[in-house]
This record gives C-alpha cells, structure tokens and sequence, in this order.
C-alpha cells in the first residue's frame, strides 16, 4: 500500500516504486494498492516506472488511477481479502491477502489509524502496532515516552491550537495570555528555533527561525498541517541516523549501522528539498564520530525502538555535538524506502541489501497473530 492522504503521497509513492523494483516475485505474489489523496483505494499498475520522478514531476496514485480499479477491502476477519469495484460491474474478489506491507507516511497511514483498520480487518501486516504508530507519529507524545525511558531529549515547546487562537474582536490586547506564555516559553529556548507541525514528516512545513522575528510566520505555516505545532531549540553538531528491525525469534531489536547526513544544495537544514530532490545530499556511512559514540548511537536507537513499543522496523534520529554528547531527535515507525533514503541504505552497508531487506521484513509480518496484536 503507497500514496495515501497526507502531505507526504509522493514520498511514500517514490518508495513504493523501489520496494516494488526490488520484491522477489519468485516468493511473493504482489497486489499494489494505491491511496489516492481524496481517500480512494484503487488496484495499481504493478509497474516500478510509474512511481519515479519524471520530466522534475513528482509521481501520484492519481496519476496512475483508471475506470474500474477501486478497491475495497473486506471487513471480514475470515476472509482477509481485497475486492475490485466498477460501476455496473459486480464486484471481483482478488482472493486473500496474507500481509499487508503499508509504506505509508504521515496522517491516516502511518499514526495508526490504518493499523487499526487492518487488525479489525484481520489482516497481517508490516511495522508497527496503532499504539506505537500513533505515539511515533505525534512528536510530543514520542517525546514524553522517551524521557520516562531516560533517554536524551532535546528542549521544545508544544504550541496547541486552543493556545493559539487569536484573540475575539472584543478583545483589548492583541495577544491572548495564553499566546503570550507559549511565545514567552519559546523565547527560553534561545535563538534559532525549528518549527515543525507535531504530526508530521519529510520536513514538510518545518522552518528554520533564526529570531523572534519570523516566529508567528513559521508557526502558521506548520499550522497548515497539523493544528499542533512543536518548537524545538537546536541542538549543535551533526545529524546522525540509525536503522532499527526487529529481532529474530524473540530477539532484541537490531540496530544497523549509522550514518551521517550531509546535506546537500543550499538548503540550511534537512528538508524535503534536500531529501529528496538534491542530487548531492549523501549518506556518510558510518559517520565521523569515535566507535564507542556509534556503539552508544545503536544501542539508543534499540532503547528508543523498545521503549514505543515498535514492531517490524523503524529508523531513530539523533545530533552528534561537538563536546561529544546524542541527542535523541525522534523515531520513524514507517521509514522512506526511497533510493535516497538512509534506511535502506544503512541496511545495505550493515550487510542488508534491499531484496533481502524487505524479504526479512515481510517475514517478520508473517509470523504476527493477525488482529490485535
């Protein structure tokens, strides 16, 4: 399953495209299924070509929809299967379906709300669990469960909607004591800021506020996106990134080797620009740093991975400082499975190509009670 509703469609659609490259059809029997941004399920071409950027436009599930391919999904825990909608056409049953990969980001796909539709569906599936979905999604939550853990956070502010209001027209002050207190917590963290809607991805909506300045401007745009907005202090050094899967047989978690982002183009921080459309953004796999701060980087990825309770895969965010401290950022529950992106690459260089990657994924799917987990 690729595309789906949020702000981050292209980026699950460009992964999508990958994992379809890399599947190995002599094991598995692949039905893609695209969501469209309006909501709909539609039987998607099996075609890795249609899901790759093409001529600078990024590619869609609508782009590739046609007459007669909606899907439904049965609500039927004895079935588990996938039917075909057209009108005037009866309906035609594409038969069971025995995992559900869901490379889905962001809002209705990756916060839990699809899990839960799959398990009252009883439908197995790849990732993580609604909690740990829903928690991994909303940077707040993520957060709070990481310190209860003991794990190093950074400083931020939540901005929630109601503390956000404008003031009534009968007001007489133009902020709200309310708005005051949230910019007056704000203004402690000391300047540059980052800005980021709290249920989001990709960067999509973060900004970079070197002064008070530009706050409120960068608070709306998050806004855009999701009403609740977290303000984060930066933390100097590198950013460093690590892969997390499952353990085998009831094992812990693994954790792959790390890597370093270095960004690309002439963008200030991570964003979707570097990600995904700067040619020279790379990975520096493993990353300039002492092997005792990597082993300390994996075994914080595992601790963060554990203490959301996540399944299947995940990948963890941390900064590197000059004085030698990690910062534990945030973590991935569903992670970009683009050619660009650092988890798969990480894997690879960890020993993991994407075939084999996917394959151990999948499996690990497999082996779930389907239902509630």
């Amino acid at each position: 399953m690729f595309g789906g509703r949020s702000s981050e469609h292209a980026v699950s659609c460009l992964g999508a495209g990958n994992v379809l490259a890399a599947l190995d059809r002599d094991r598995y029997e692949v039905v893609p299924v695209g969501i469209a941004r309006d909501g709909r399920w539609i039987l998607a071409p099996d075609d890795p070509g249609q899901l790759a950027i093409a001529g600078g436009e990024l590619p869609s599930v609508e782009a590739m929809s046609a007459p007669g391919t909606e899907i439904a999904a049965r609500l039927d825990p004895a079935t588990r299967g996938l039917v075909v909608t057209a009108p005037g056409d009866p309906p035609r049953s594409l038969g069971e379906v025995d995992v559900v990969l869901p490379l889905l980001h962001g809002a209705y796909g990756e916060d839990g709300t699809l899990q839960g539709l799959l398990e009252m569906a009883g439908a197995r599936y790849a990732g993580a669990g609604v909690f740990a979905s829903a928690a991994g999604m909303d940077k707040e939550y993520m957060k709070l469960l990481f310190a209860a853990r003991g794990l190093p956070v950074g400083r931020y502010v939540v901005v929630r909607d109601r503390d956000w209001r404008p003031p009534g027209p009968d007001s007489a002050t133009a902020v709200t004591p309310e708005r005051k207190r949230v910019l007056d917590d704000i203004a402690e963290l000391g300047w540059p800021v980052f800005v980021k809607p709290a249920r989001g991805g990709s960067s999509i909506g973060t900004t970079r506020v070197p002064d008070p300045a530009g706050l409120e401007e960068a608070i709306e745009v998050a806004r855009e996106h999701d009403p609740k907005v977290l303000v984060e202090a930066a933390v100097p050094g590198i950013e460093i990134e690590c892969a997390v899967l499952e353990g085998m047989a009831d094992g812990p978690p693994e954790a792959s080797v790390p890597a370093q982002v270095l960004v690309g183009g002439d963008s200030e921080f991570y964003d979707f620009q570097a990600k995904y459309l700067e040619a020279d953004t790379a990975m520096a796999i493993p990353p300039p740093i002492p092997a005792d701060a990597i082993a300390e980087v994996r075994r914080l990825a595992c601790a963060a991975f554990d203490a959301l309770s996540c399944e299947g895969l995940a990948r963890v965010d941390f900064f590197y400082t000059p004085d030698g401290k990690i910062v534990l950022n945030e973590i991935n529950t569903m992670p970009g499975m683009t050619s660009a992106s650092a988890f798969p690459m990480m894997w690879e260089a960890t020993g993991l190509p994407l075939r084999e990657l996917m394959d151990r994924i999948i499996q690990t799917a497999l082996g779930k009670r389907p239902g509630l987990r």
